[in-house]
């Protein structure tokens, strides 16, 4: 996977970074997880402090373009971000066998 930043803004007011990047890969299409792991790593960030807003890929291509919100703290992100992109990508529990 290789990242490319083409955008990045500090929003002063929301207390957050905003980015926008296209990335490109081999293979399948990587899940929102592994995208928010190398993209903490890249930007040495904790990943729970990050939200993968939009990705979006192009038919035949091995990349995609997508927007990502890095919080300064994990209460001003549970405060403004919407409930279902913060969930969307994690991995469901697994329920155990009665």
């Amino acid at each position: 996977m290789e990242f490319e930043i083409t955008k990045d803004k500090r929003n002063e007011l929301l207390m957050r970074r905003e980015l926008n990047f296209v990335l490109r890969y081999d293979g399948a299409t990587p899940s929102r997880m592994q995208i928010t792991g190398k993209l903490s790593a890249l930007l040495n960030t904790n990943e729970k402090q990050m939200v993968i807003d939009s990705l979006k890929t192009g038919f035949g291509r091995m990349e995609l373009t997508g927007m990502a919100r890095i919080y300064d703290n994990e209460e001003t992100k549970v405060k403004t971000e919407r409930q279902y992109l913060m969930t969307r990508g994690v991995p469901k529990p697994k329920e155990e066998a009665a």
